[in-house]
This record gives structure tokens, C-alpha cells and sequence, in this order.
């Protein structure tokens, strides 16, 4: 299931999981960020227990984007261990989102 983070609680949901974590930074007035949102959704669904999934509206939360050089959106990355390990900026289709992540958890 897809959860929500924000400044304040990053650092907990995302740096410091047991699990590998993919952060969705995302924006409401962004297309593309709408087109993917149901996408990220059944990837959370079908990594359930392998992988952790949020969510991070960057006009509510400017802190975690910044840090992370988020420069547009929609910007996906993944967190293992509580580092970056890679990022992906845009949309993608539910097949090639799946390898993305296979290769990096």
C-alpha cells in the first residue's frame, strides 16, 4: 500500500526502514504525476513486505525534494538502508517501473 510522507516524518518512513523504499515525489496540478499515481498504487500492491512505497507531495513538503535535488516531477527514487541508491524523473509504464526496481532492491 502506497503511504504518505512528509518533511517531518522522511527520515522515518524512508531512511530508516528495514525495507528498501520507493519515493514517489509528485505534485495535484501535475499531468504526469496523475497519470503515474495508479501506477505507483499497484506496484505498492504487488511489492507488498519487499519493498516500502510513499508518496511526497512536493508543495506541502519543500524540504525532502530539495535535499534530494528533486528539479522536476514526477521524480521516483530509491532509498536502501537510509541512501539513495537511484532515481528515475517521469513517467513510466508499469513493466519497465517493475525493472527498475528489480534491478536496484
Amino acid at each position: 500500500m502506497t503511504k504518505e510522507t512528509s518533511d517531518q516524518s522522511f527520515s522515518q518512513d524512508v531512511l530508516n526502514s528495514s525495507l528498501p523504499v520507493l519515493v514517489d515525489f509528485w505534485a495535484p496540478w501535475c499531468g504526469p504525476c496523475r497519470q503515474l499515481g495508479p501506477i505507483v498504487d499497484d506496484v505498492a500492491k504487488d511489492t507488498e513486505g519487499k519493498l516500502a512505497v510513499f508518496k511526497c507531495n512536493i508543495d506541502e513538503n519543500p524540504e525532502a525534494p530539495s535535499k534530494y535535488g528533486v528539479r522536476s516531477i514526477p521524480t521516483m527514487m530509491i532509498f536502501k538502508e537510509g541512501k539513495l541508491v537511484d532515481t528515475k524523473i517521469g513517467s513510466l509504464p508499469k513493466s519497465a517501473l517493475h525493472e527498475w526496481i528489480k534491478s536496484n532492491i
